[in-house]
């Protein structure tokens, strides 16, 4: 999944594939508002105080913080294959005093979650970076409720942006309903229910 390094760094940056922690402060930017702002997943997400909520490839927590703030008794865990991603966001949220999140380090293969502990999974131009789409696909299905939601956002300019075709074939081949669409085809959210 990562990409061979050159000396200036850069080629890493336009490249498909995970996204190379070094850039990581770009993710940041407050231009991506202009795509997708935290205050609009959230709305798209509809979220209850007490959701359990799983966001897989959060980098620096770009979307984390709003999402933790709207579900104060609830839980959100981060789970990121880069070890750093997470130590970058575990000390954002530490600076805003938020209690509700956790941290997890994955394999790139599954999740040691029990099934049925998630309310909520999201992914913001993520899935396309993932090599094994398909055992992760399964192990959302496995770990959401029934009725569950799995919310996957694309951007434009993201080289590993998947079409709304793709996701519903991967999505619909593990058991998963299409439950709404939001946005255009470049720059949009699908979710699908378990």
């Amino acid at each position: 999944m990562h990409k061979s390094k050159n000396a200036s760094g850069f080629k890493h940056f336009a490249l498909k594939g995970v996204y190379p922690y070094p850039f990581a402060f770009l993710l940041l930017f407050p231009g991506r508002k202009l795509f997708l702002s935290q205050k609009k997943l959230v709305r798209r997400l509809a979220l209850h105080k007490n959701d359990h909520i799983l966001e897989v490839g959060p980098g620096p927590g770009f979307y984390s913080l709003e999402v933790a703030k709207k579900i104060p008794e609830g839980k959100l865990i981060l789970a990121d294959i880069q070890p750093e991603m997470l130590e970058y966001a575990k000390r954002r949220v530490k600076k805003r005093g938020l209690k509700n999140v956790e941290y997890h380090l994955c394999d790139g293969k599954t999740f040691p979650f029990k099934e049925n502990s998630f309310d909520v999974i999201f992914l913001v131009a993520v899935l396309g970076e993932i090599e094994n789409k398909e055992d992760y696909i399964k192990e959302f299905h496995r770990i959401l409720k029934p009725g569950g939601l799995l919310s996957i956002s694309e951007l434009p300019a993201d080289p590993d942006r998947m079409h709304r075709e793709e996701i519903a074939r991967l999505l619909e081949k593990e058991g998963f309903r299409f439950d709404h669409y939001f946005g255009h085809r470049r720059n949009y959210t699908i979710h699908y229910r378990r």
